[in-house]
């Protein structure tokens, strides 16, 4: 029987709440989905926006092997010297040159290796100084196709048909292509027709009662009144949702399913 590897797949863990349910959770899912490999998306760690250095230690400690960012990457300022010094920070690829950390991370896992690849969508995330994801993982995967054939990529976008579309251009080329960003998770989890795992997006880990993360009713107040209310980061029963997914040592996925677990305070 081929021997395969489990990687589980967190999405954005939102501030406190989610920082809680998480250290509650993955130990327990980790032994029960035997999980050879871990990435979290730790974008809106701290207060919602952005990782600092306490954030930063807080995943170490918990054994997760990857961090992936997304368009709050400049939310606290420790991010820059941890995108100096930190390996197990996957910074998004298509960002400017000159942008502290690397462009992808290859971990060392047991008796393979895995390669790591965050992106940021184009399509209504408003950082105009982005290069198109696209060709950008097309060029690196030059690089890592040379090192390892298992490549995971989180694509932080904001649109459905972005991600399919990156899903489609790079099915049968990588191992798997999993969208973060919008804190829902959804119903696509499936294997593309040339073998890569995807889904569209693997969901919030953050407060229950909450829409996308934040206090309920400052959201709609905001829609109410069209002012900028500030926004807070909820808290209470919280909701981890995630993705597992099989593979085998060629880097071809075998399956993926998602996971959804309510963690009470």
């Amino acid at each position: 029987m081929e021997k395969t590897y489990k990687a589980l797949i967190v999405g954005d863990v939102v501030g406190r709440c989610g920082r809680e349910a998480l250290e509650k959770a993955l130990p327990e899912l980790q032994w029960e989905f035997d999980v050879d490999f871990t990435v979290v998306n730790g974008e809106n760690t701290t207060n919602g926006k952005g990782l600092s250095r306490q954030g930063f230690a807080f995943y170490r400690d918990l054994g997760v092997d990857a961090i992936t960012l997304g368009n709050h990457i400049w939310g606290n300022r420790d991010i820059f010297s941890l995108l100096e010094k930190e390996e197990k920070i996957c910074r998004p690829a298509n960002l400017p040159e000159g942008t502290p950390g690397e462009a992808y991370r290859i971990f060392k896992c047991g008796d393979v290796k895995i390669a790591v690849i965050n992106l940021l969508g184009r399509v209504y995330m408003n950082m105009p100084a982005l290069d198109c994801p696209f060709r950008r993982v097309e060029e690196l995967l030059k690089e890592i196709k040379q090192q390892t054939p298992i490549v995971l990529v989180d694509f932080h976008a904001e649109t459905t048909s972005e991600k399919l579309a990156l899903g489609r251009f790079l099915d049968g080329r990588v191992t798997a292509v999993w969208g973060t960003h919008t804190h829902v998770q959804t119903n696509d989890a499936k294997l593309l027709p040339r073998g890569t795992a995807y889904i569209s997006d693997v969901g919030m880990t953050g407060p229950l009662d909450s829409i996308l993360g934040v206090e309920a009713e400052t959201v709609v107040e905001r829609y109410l009144n069209g002012k900028p209310t500030p926004f807070r980061v909820a808290e209470g029963e919280a909701e981890l949702n995630a993705a597992l997914l099989e593979f085998t040592a060629e880097g071809k996925a075998k399956k993926i399913e998602v996971i959804k677990r309510l963690v009470r305070p």
